[in-house]
């Protein structure tokens, strides 16, 4: 397997992960659906990071394809404009998995949303085993409800996986007071806590998402997927980042 990416080694910090995706960091330049050589680029990543012994899930997003709450705000039913984006999530799994596999990677997608045809069904031990025999684990459909979405959705299956850490792969080095788009002057964050992430509003993930990894006490760490070398970097303790987590003295209920 050639490897592309110019990321330092050394021993990884977590020993298992859940990378989450969003649907738009797959569109690269495109304006909508999958562009392959971004996928490709994102397998590479993920490619390395199993090579060096890390336990690897992803959650994707379906933004590039359909956004269930843009859709409800425009006067579609909720629960419908959800479960369609709960769909365009499956089709972003299928597309990595094909981009996992051309990297020689073992994969699994399992969905929330039982389709035989395509997808295993999640369960969850059947998930813990793929883990453990070295596969990349896809999860699909979401939670499997509406009105919860994907950040839910992998701080749910992160908990349930026993990862070490969400590893949340963003547009931005990390998070930031404003939005550095915008506001030249915003300033990145090293580390947050879980409180104050809530507190002031950030909107790195939502409420439900965060206070969920606050009880399992599992970092949340906030970097760039845009560059290549990007998730190796973060791994081995020198990426730009910004660790979400509990401060000493609020241990959550892990």
């Amino acid at each position: 397997m050639s490897r592309e990416a110019d990321a330092p080694r050394g021993e990884p910090r977590f020993k298992r992960v859940l990378l989450k995706i969003s649907g738009e960091a797959l569109m690269g330049d495109k304006a909508y659906g999958i562009d392959l050589e971004t996928a490709d680029r994102i397998a590479l990543e993920v490619a390395d990071a199993v090579n060096r012994g890390v336990e690897m899930c992803l959650v994707i997003g379906g933004g590039n394809i359909f956004r269930g709450l843009s859709a409800a705000a425009k006067g579609m039913e909720r629960a419908s404009a959800d479960y369609m984006g709960m769909l365009a999530t499956v089709m972003n799994a299928l597309g990595m998995q094909n981009a996992l596999e051309n990297r020689d990677l073992e994969t699994r997608v399992l969905s929330a949303i039982p389709m035989d045809t395509i997808a295993e069904p999640y369960i969850r031990r059947r998930a813990m085993r793929h883990m453990e025999k070295g596969r990349v684990v896809i999860f699909a459909g979401g939670t499997g409800n509406p009105f919860f979405t994907t950040d839910t959705a992998a701080a749910l299956r992160a908990a349930e996986m026993g990862c070490d850490a969400l590893l949340k792969g963003t547009q931005v080095d990390g998070v930031y007071d404003a939005d550095p788009k915008t506001s030249p002057d915003a300033v990145r964050f090293d580390e947050l806590d879980y409180l104050e992430v809530l507190s002031r509003d950030l909107r790195v993930m939502d409420a439900s998402a965060v206070s969920l990894m606050r009880e399992n006490d599992i970092p949340i760490v906030v970097f760039s997927i845009r560059d290549r070398g990007c998730l190796s970097r973060v791994l081995s303790g020198q990426g730009a980042c910004t660790i979400i987590k509990n401060m000493p003295g609020e241990g959550g209920s892990k």
